[in-house]
C-alpha cells in the first residue's frame, strides 16, 4: 500500500526501469505490479487528500507493508501525516503485525525542507515497535533514492515470509 502526501507523486525509475518492472501506476486506486529481482508485490496509490483516507482501512487486513510518501518541504501537513501514521499504526488490522514501513522523504533537494532527523522526529518513528521502518530520501523527477529505498522494501517484506515458514 502507498501512502501519498504529495499532490501528484509518481514513482519515476529512469535509470532502474531494467531491474524494475511497472505495469502501470496507481493513480485513482489502479493496482501496480511491482517486480524486483523474484519478488513481486502490488502495490496501490491510496492518495493523501482528505477525502481518499477512509478508503485506506480497507485495504489494511491484505496489507504486507507500507510506503508512506511524504513532501519533505511541506512542514505544515507533517502534522497531518503524524495523525494519520498514529491511526494507521493502531488499526487492528495493523496493530499486530509485523510489516515494513517504508518512508519516501520527497523534495530533500529543495530549500528549507526538513532533514530526515527532523521528520523521523516529528513523526514519532523511534516509537515503532514490531515494523521494521526506513526513511529514504527521494527525487520524484529524478528517481533520485526510489531504487536502493525499493529494494530495502522488498528485502523486509521477502525476510518476513521465510521467518513465517
Amino acid at each position: 500500500m502507498i501512502k501519498n502526501y504529495e499532490t501528484d507523486y509518481r514513482l519515476k525509475l529512469k535509470d532502474a526501469r531494467s531491474r524494475y518492472k511497472w505495469d502501470s501506476f496507481g493513480k485513482n486506486n489502479e493496482d501496480t505490479l511491482v517486480t524486483v529481482g523474484n519478488v513481486g508485490f502490488t502495490a496501490f496509490d491510496m492518495s493523501g487528500h482528505d477525502r481518499y483516507r477512509s478508503l485506506w482501512e480497507h485495504y489494511y487486513k491484505d496489507c504486507q507493508g507500507v510506503i508512506f510518501i511524504i513532501d519533505s518541504s511541506d512542514k505544515l501537513r507533517l502534522v497531518v501525516a503524524k495523525e494519520e501514521l498514529d491511526m494507521l499504526l493502531q488499526h487492528p488490522d495493523i496493530a499486530g503485525r509485523k510489516m515494513p514501513i517504508l518512508f519516501l522523504a520527497n523534495k530533500m533537494d529543495l530549500p528549507d525542507s526538513l532533514t530526515t532527523v527532523k521528520l523521523v522526529s516529528g513523526l514519532g518513528l523511534d516509537k515503532i515497535q514490531n515494523k521494521p521502518w526506513h526513511v529514504r530520501t527521494t527525487n520524484a523527477i529524478t528517481g533520485e533514492g526510489l531504487q536502493a529505498a525499493i529494494e530495502w522494501f522488498t528485502d523486509q517484506i521477502r525476510d518476513i515470509h521465510i521467518n513465517k515458514r
